[in-house]
Parts: structure tokens; C-alpha cells; sequence
């Protein structure tokens, strides 16, 4: 008796777990994912969705009016023995109101006074880099587009987790979310602000200047706070430069998760984690060495502003692109400045991915899709470090028993040995 029901049983978790995966795939199925597709026709996708980002983005650039938005060098001021704060300005070319902001000027009369009642040649000179900064900062920014681009991160972001969390997002409305994504936040609003610029230029700025742009602290504060409440949720629908790496690298897979041409690779975490630590360490000790920006000739977010990629940067940029069709996101994994902050803070992330070992088969199909290493990493928990995870629901897609959640469901160990046997004796407790 005790095995004819331990059979039946197990013949019933079976049946429930073969109608979920063919539901699944009905659904799947049901968004066009058996869509037939060939190197040749990939290729062409690859080609028209550069060329289409690169010349609305031209025509983005010119409807805007063509600003750079990229802050000004800050030379070093010319101080002379002597000098009156007046003389100091014409030597500069700085207005008087430029002149009254920086010494604190009460009368027209200041301005005959002399330099060295302000302080020493270095500190003046400090002062007036610092100044000059913030407002070439403030200059260069289109205080129109930001808050229009915040209001439209949220509103797309709280649309797409609605539509992954009802599973209504196949293989071609998500290729659709991401094409409006890059379209929208990168194309039409331009390059600037994006999570990885937080980051980049305030190095830059207080390795160079010594000064702080407060905008910019709260879009990156901003930005973690999203990461700290759903995993690298910004990252994965509204970076620009992310969600066009993510298009390029799905559109060189099959429904069946194949590359159609090459092969896509998975590189191993702790290598392209030690590449992004290396690369920021760089990054930083040239700046406050030599007050070089070693990101902005390659960043690849110029793709939206081509008019100013020159010649380095249409070379990296194209090999990142060719990079993306067999590497999930190379940029974010290898070089992003804010891929690495949002690494960490995503650790303490309050909704993400997990797995019910009571459902879960050990069939692995998820760890085999994730386009990443991290599934693998969460399904076992084995004690390593759990990678980058942008939320991409790939994982929930394939699984056939609904074991896995994006959810502010606390993650559990798997039983003892659940990965030695074959999936079949999983599917009894």
C-alpha cells in the first residue's frame, strides 16, 4: 500500500508538472516565438536597428538643438602679482556677476581691491575651477528633458514589472519593450542622464575640480534606491546603452535559447567581476592623476549623440555591438561604473528572484536559459557569490512547474544532494 501510493503520488506531481510546461509553452507559443530565423535575416536585424538608432538619434540631436551636453574643460585661471579682483576678471574673461559670486562681493568698489585679500593664489585658483564647474554643469544640462525622462522611467518601469509579473511578456514583446525602451530613453531624450554617467562624471568632476554636483548625486541615488527595491530592474529596462545590448544579444537566439550565428558565451563571474573592479580602479587613479576621462572616448552611450563618437569611440562602439550578439551585455559586466555599485547594492535588494524547492524539479532548464551565470548561482546557492541579475524573467519563462518567482520571497537553501539525482526523483518530497 505504502508504494502504491508513494507511485501515485508521484504520478500525479508528474501529470501536474507535464500540464504546466505544455502550458507554458502554449503560451509561448501563442507570442510568436516559433519564428523561423537564419544568420543572413539576423544579420540584417543586427545592421537596420543600428542604422535606425543612429540616424533618429541624429534627428533627435537636431529637433533638440544639437547640445552637446557635455560639460566644458576649466582652465586653470591666470593669476599675476598685484592683480585687483577687476583686473582678474578681464585677464579671465569673467564677468563682474561672475566676479561678485565668487569673491562675495558687497560694492563696485571691491573690485579694485586686491587678489591676495581672498586668499592665496592656490586657494583663489581652486575657487574659481570649483565655481566655473558646477556652472558649466548646470549649463550643459537640459532641465527640460530630466524630469521629463524621470517621470518616464517610472511610468515605463512600473508597466513592464506589471506585465512580467502577469507573465504577459513572450520573446516578441520583450524584444518590443526594449526597442521602446532605447527608443524612448535614448533616441528621443537623448544620452544624458543614464545610471552609468552618475557615476563616471562625478569621479571625474571631484577628481578634476574638487566639486559636487548635488543633480547629479540624487539621479544616482535615485537610481540605487530602484535597484535597492527590485534588483538591477533600471538597468535591465531603461539604460539605454543596456536595453540596446539586451535587443542585439536576443535577437541572435532561437526560441530554443541557440545562437543563430556563432555561439553565445557565459563568462565565468569572478572574471568579468574582477575586469569591472580593475577598470573602475583605473578609471579613478587617472583622473586624480592626471584629471583624464579614459570612459568618454569609448562610452557607448554616445550611439545617441553620433556626432560626437569620433573615431575611437564608432570603433569601440561598433565592437561592443558585434560583442553583444554572443555576450549578454558586455558593457554592464566588464566596464560599467554603475553596473559594479549596483552589484553591490542589489545584494540587499528587497524583491528579486528565487526558487521553490518544493515545486522545482532540478531540471536546470532555467540556469541553461539565463542568458547569465547567475541562475545557476541561485538555483544552487552553494555559498558563491550570486552575479548580476537584471530581472530579465528569462528563468520564469522555461520553468515547466512555476518554481520560480521574482518576489520579496526570502531565498532558501536547497535540500541535501537535491542536484545529485535525475530531475524525476525530485518531483516527490
Amino acid at each position: 500500500m505504502r508504494s502504491l501510493a508513494f507511485s501515485s503520488t508521484f504520478t500525479s506531481n508528474r501529470e501536474l508538472h507535464d500540464k504546466l510546461y505544455f502550458r507554458n509553452q502554449k503560451n509561448v507559443g501563442a507570442q510568436g516565438v516559433m519564428v523561423k530565423s537564419s544568420p543572413l535575416k539576423t544579420a540584417m536585424v543586427f545592421v537596420l536597428i543600428i542604422i535606425v538608432v543612429v540616424s533618429l538619434s541624429i534627428l533627435s540631436n537636431r529637433i533638440w538643438g544639437g547640445k552637446h551636453e557635455q560639460v566644458q574643460e576649466v582652465n586653470k585661471p591666470i593669476i599675476e602679482q598685484e592683480m585687483t579682483v577687476a583686473q582678474f576678471g578681464r585677464a579671465n574673461e569673467l564677468s563682474n556677476p561672475v566676479l561678485k559670486e565668487l569673491f562675495e562681493l558687497k560694492s563696485k568698489t571691491d573690485l579694485e581691491k586686491k587678489l591676495n585679500e581672498y586668499g592665496t593664489p592656490d586657494q583663489i585658483s581652486a575657487r574659481v575651477v570649483k565655481k566655473l564647474a558646477l556652472a558649466s554643469e548646470h549649463g550643459s544640462k537640459n532641465w527640460l528633458k530630466i524630469p521629463l525622462k524621470f517621470g518616464l522611467w517610472f511610468a515605463f518601469l512600473a508597466t513592464t514589472f506589471i506585465l512580467l509579473k502577469k507573465r504577459k511578456v513572450g520573446p516578441r514583446l520583450r524584444s518590443s519593450l526594449l526597442f521602446v525602451s532605447l527608443l524612448l530613453f535614448g533616441v528621443i531624450l537623448g544620452s544624458d542622464p543614464n545610471p552609468m554617467g552618475t557615476i563616471k562624471d562625478a569621479i571625474h568632476l571631484y577628481g578634476t575640480t574638487r566639486a559636487i554636483f548635488p543633480p547629479r548625486l540624487i539621479a544616482l541615488a535615485i537610481f540605487l534606491v530602484l535597484v535597492f527595491l527590485a534588483n538591477k530592474y533600471i538597468c535591465a529596462w531603461g539604460c539605454q546603452a543596456g536595453t540596446l545590448q539586451d535587443l542585439i544579444f536576443h535577437i541572435n537566439r532561437t526560441d530554443k535559447q541557440k545562437a543563430i550565428i556563432g555561439r553565445q558565451i557565459k563568462l565565468p563571474f569572478v572574471l568579468t567581476n574582477s575586469v569591472r573592479f580593475l577598470f573602475l580602479g583605473v578609471f579613478t587613479l587617472v583622473v586624480f592623476a592626471w584629471g583624464i576621462d579614459i570612459i568618454e572616448p569609448v562610452d557607448p552611450f554616445k550611439i545617441y549623440k553620433p556626432m560626437y563618437l569620433g573615431f575611437s569611440g564608432g570603433i569601440s562602439l561598433v565592437a561592443l555591438l558585434l560583442a553583444s550578439l554572443f555576450m549578454y551585455r558586455p558593457w554592464c559586466h566588464l566596464f560599467c561604473p554603475f553596473g559594479l555599485a549596483g552589484w553591490l547594492v542589489e545584494r540587499t535588494s528587497l524583491v528579486r528572484i528565487s526558487v521553490d524547492y518544493e515545486t522545482c524539479i532540478a531540471c536546470q532548464k532555467c540556469a541553461t536559459a539565463c542568458p547569465s551565470t547567475v541562475m545557476d548561482a541561485i538555483l544552487r546557492q552553494n555559498k558563491q557569490t550570486i552575479p548580476d541579475c537584471f530581472g530579465c524573467y528569462t528563468c520564469r519563462d522555461v520553468c515547466p512547474t512555476d518554481s520560480i518567482s521574482f518576489s520579496i520571497r526570502k531565498r532558501t537553501l536547497p535540500p541535501a544532494d537535491f542536484f545529485i539525482k535525475g530531475p524525476k526523483d525530485k518531483s516527490v518530497k
